[in-house]
């Protein structure tokens, strides 16, 4: 198969399955690993694609950001195993804040057999799931869904209003999603948003930051906070080699869930 055959074959399949793995290509187009690889940085340069362990997803900038129904699709399997060790820090009698993101409302799914949890949160979507999981005595505790501008394409809650309503709070532990991680901190595509999870961090004891290894390496307009500030961070690939060595990340207590070995 030809160069330019691939690159459309490979653009075929992230249209129909918004991630692929470079195995799983190879062997469908019958060419080595190795080639897939380059070819995927060679599409990454042509933004055709973002390359991600293991594999690519589709690319979609650093300006505008996918729709929430869009985003729940993408690394799912990775979302959920990162959401349910999330879960497992919540204890009997936290207060807790809960920022917008497809990998915390995982976390919001998994979080079960605790009592007397209150759950502060931005998130639509988040807040839903969690009354009907109390509801249906998977845990118990109550639901506060700050107020603000509703975004429907994100099903979140920010602006303003919601920031001077997160002031008010003291948390045990924020439970934060972002756009991006590389060496400056976290990031994330909105504004609003991005100031609603800065102000969860620095009004709670515990940060924990739960995000997929698309997010690594990457980087979204806005910045949300440090590593300095973040205890614990839960996503599906080991701490890069490079960044091992640097001091910024030393406080960070990485946490690897599922399969992290390279594809």
């Amino acid at each position: 198969m030809k160069m330019n055959d691939r690159y459309k074959a490979i653009i075929r399949e992230l249209e129909m399955k918004n991630k692929i793995g470079v195995a799983d290509i190879a062997i469908k187009l019958n060419v080595t690993p190795e080639t897939i690889r380059k070819d995927l940085s060679a599409l990454e340069e042509k933004k055709k694609l973002r390359r991600i362990h293991g594999g690519a997803i589709q690319y979609f900038g650093v300006i505008k950001e996918p729709h929430f129904n869009k985003k729940v699709g993408i690394f799912h399997p990775q979302k959920k195993m990162i959401g349910e060790a999330a879960a497992t820090f919540i204890m009997d009698g936290d207060l807790v804040a809960l920022d917008v993101g497809t990998t915390t409302f995982q976390i919001a799914s998994a979080i079960k057999d605790v009592t007397n949890v209150t759950i502060v949160t931005n998130s639509l979507a988040a807040a839903e799931l969690l009354n009907s999981r109390i509801e249906n005595r998977l845990f118990d505790g109550k639901v506060i869904v700050l107020g603000g501008i509703s975004n429907p394409l994100q099903r979140s809650i920010s602006g303003s209003i919601t920031n001077k309503l997160l002031e008010q709070f003291y948390f045990d532990k924020a439970f934060i999603s972002c756009g991006g991680i590389n060496k400056e901190g976290i990031c994330d595509f909105n504004v609003e948003e991005a100031t609603a999870s800065s102000i969860m961090m620095k009004r709670s004891k515990q940060i924990i930051v739960a995000a997929d290894s698309s997010k690594l390496n990457q980087r979204a307009l806005f910045h949300i906070g440090p590593f300095s500030a973040i205890d614990y961070l839960i996503t599906d690939q080991k701490m890069p080699a490079d960044w091992s060595k640097d001091p910024v990340f030393g406080q960070v207590d990485w946490i690897t869930v599922g399969d992290a070995n390279e594809s």
